[in-house]
Order: structure tokens, then C-alpha cells, then sequence
């Protein structure tokens, strides 16, 4: 029989991110580079910038207020820098040049965009950015991001301390879902949502980052910004990507459900999602259904039974069987509920046996 996955639909891509390393637009190497390089401390001012699009001067960089202080990590589209910007500490990301696919690596800097205007307590703020980047003109361009610290959740789940407990994945679920509740709203979609893209801010909080990947719904319904709306180039990681993706059907925002699921699922479980030949691994997604191992870590506490509820609602394979970021906030709220008044089971409605449009 046939794969049902097209075979360009195959990703280049590492089963999982190091622990060590920052989010980026693809898994991560720890740059090498010397702090201050990105930016020279005399930068022409007669350097021809391209500009930003009129809906997105506001966020313009001033390159004077920019001081590089030392770098964060690199991937496949961008290198990421502690930086100061106007008197505060923030993260730079430089977009790099990609020699393979110079279109892919212009799609990341215009998808990162895509979150430019978005305030929201768990989504990463992006204050500036800019079509061009001093020191390397060939870059897409560079973008300036609040600094919401170092460490990511990939880091804690998969660190040398203890496994979270289930009151604290509940927590993280609600932060992430709610994050993804404003997205959607927004019309955006993610796209390569997984730990490794999620920020452990101060104050416990997580902040979903990297655009990279992102596309906007209602752009690309409406004709606008094409280059960051058509899937010509399709990131992401492969075991956190929807089967419906994998086949190369349309995007939706229940393509970030899917990815939600599997991200719960290493936050409770601790263990990676899949082993073995990616390819083997795509096509049983696909045509069997294929998901990670539900164990009995799921059925220890009432809260690990909640959310074993709500994984399994998400990535069941048709996306309009999945339920809403807002449905999933529902549910959290009431787990939560349930489990601090010490009842035996969640209140509210079960994702199980429910469908969401």
C-alpha cells in the first residue's frame, strides 16, 4: 500500500531538541559566537535598512538603543542573543541566511511576525524588528522579544530534577492553553508547538515563543502577506506535527491541539514521544493512529486522570473532533476545581465523549 504522506512532506529534523538549549526556529546548537559581534558599535546611519510594512512601522529598531550581550543559542533559521534594548534586557533573534532555501528562511522572519501586535501574559511580546540585520546584509532581518529567561520547559521536564507534579503539569496546561486560546482568537496559528518553544518566565509563568513556523488564518483567507500565509515551507517537528499536516491538508488552529496533546503528554509522562525510523513513525501516525503510550502515571492522582482526559480528546485524528483552547481552559478549570475540594472525579463536561467545531 502506498504512504499516504507525500514524500516532500518528510522534515529534516531531530526527534527532539538538547536539554541545554534555547527555542529557536528548528532544533537548537548552542552558538559559538562572540558577544557584541551581531551589532558593530559604529553603524552607518546611511545604511540602506528595507523597511517593514506600514502596518508594523511602529515596531521599527532603533539600532542605537541595541547592545548585543552575549549569545543564547542558533538553529536551522535564526541565532538568538541576551541583548539590552532602550534600558532593558531583552532577546535578539538574527534570522540567518539559508544558502538550501533562502525562501524558507524569509518565510521565518515574516511568519515571526506574526505575533508583533499580540499582548498576552503567556504568548512571548515581540517589541521591535527590522527587514535587515548590520553586520549581514544577506539576513532576512532581526527581531526583538522581551526576555522571558533562559530556561524552557523542555529543559525541566527533561533536566536531572525531579518529575513535575501533576498539579504543576495542570498549571503549565492552563498557561499553554490559554496562550493558544488568544492565538486562535487572533486568527494565528503556531505551528510547532512543543516544550522545547515553551518559556519558563519569572513568576512560574510559561510564554509560548517562536513564530517561526506561524501562519495567519485570516490573511491567507483574505489574500494578504502571501509569502508568510502559503505552506510553501513547511517547519515544525515531525512527532509533534497533526496527521491531518502530515497529509498535506489545509491548516487550521486544531493543528495546535494536536501538538498541545503531545506536549501534556511529555510534561506528565517525562519520556519522548516516539523511537524508531521517523518515516515509520509518520505513516503509523497516519494510517494507525499511532500515538504515544498512555500509562499509569495518567491514573495516579485525580489530576493526572484529567489530564489524561484531555490528551487523548486532542489528538484524536479528524481535527474537528478536537476540542477548542477554550473548551480545554473549561476543562482545567473545573479539574482544578475538583482536585483542590478533593473530589473523585472532574466536573463539567468530559472531553472524552464530546465534538467541538
Amino acid at each position: 500500500m502506498p504512504s499516504p504522506i507525500p514524500v516532500e512532506r518528510f522534515l529534516p529534523r531531530d526527534l527532539s531538541p538538547s536539554i541545554d538549549l534555547r527555542p529557536c526556529s528548528s532544533p537548537l546548537e548552542l552558538s559559538r559566537s562572540k558577544p557584541g559581534a551581531l551589532v558593530p558599535a559604529a553603524f552607518s546611519r546611511r545604511l540602506a535598512v528595507p523597511r517593514l510594512p506600514p502596518r508594523l512601522a511602529w515596531c521599527s529598531i532603533d539600532w542605537e538603543q541595541v547592545r548585543v550581550l552575549e549569545p543564547l543559542g542558533s538553529g536551522g533559521f535564526g541565532s538568538v542573543y541576551r541583548a539590552t534594548y532602550q534600558g532593558q534586557t531583552v532577546a535578539l533573534k538574527k534570522v540567518k541566511r539559508c544558502s538550501k532555501n533562502r525562501l524558507a528562511s524569509r518565510q521565518s522572519f515574516w511568519a515571526e511576525l506574526n505575533a508583533a501586535c499580540l499582548r498576552h501574559p503567556h504568548v512571548v511580546r515581540i517589541l521591535a524588528a527590522s527587514a535587515c540585520c548590520p553586520g549581514d546584509p544577506g539576513s532576512p532581518g532581526t527581531i526583538i522579544m522581551e526576555y522571558a529567561g533562559s530556561s524552557t520547559l523542555h529543559q525541566l521536564i527533561y533536566g536531572r530534577g525531579p518529575a513535575l507534579e501533576k498539579s504543576c503539569c495542570v498549571r503549565y496546561a492552563r498557561h499553554i492553553a490559554d496562550g493558544l486560546s488568544f492565538l486562535h482568537r487572533g486568527g494565528v496559528v503556531h505551528l510547532d508547538l512543543k516544550p522545547a518553544n515553551v518559556l519558563l518566565a519569572p513568576g512560574d509563568l510559561c510564554k509560548i515563543g517562536d513564530f517561526g513556523c506561524s501562519q495567519r488564518l485570516r490573511d491567507a483567507e483574505n489574500g494578504e502577506d502571501p509569502c508568510c500565509t502559503q505552506l510553501r515551507h513547511l517547519g515544525g517537528t515531525y512527532t509533534h506535527r497533526a496527521p491531518e499536516l502530515l497529509r498535506g491538508e489545509p491548516v487550521t488552529v486544531k493543528a495546535d491541539i494536536y501538538s498541545y496533546a503531545v506536549t501534556v503528554w511529555q510534561m506528565v509522562t517525562r519520556e519522548l514521544p516516539y523511537t524508531g525510523d521517523r518515516q515509520c513513525v509518520l505513516y503509523a501516525v497516519v494510517a494507525y493512529d499511532l500515538r504515544p503510550e498512555i500509562g499509569q502515571v495518567f491514573s495516579s492522582t485525580e489530576a493526572g486522570k484529567a489530564l489524561r482526559a484531555i490528551v487523548q480528546s486532542c489528538w484524536v485524528p479528524r481535527p474537528e473532533d478536537r476540542p477548542s483552547a477554550d473548551h480545554i481552559l473549561h476543562s482545567l478549570d473545573c479539574s482544578t476545581s475538583s482536585v483542590l475540594l478533593g473530589e473523585d472525579s472532574p466536573q463539567g463536561p468530559s472531553l472524552e465523549h464530546s465534538t467541538y467545531t
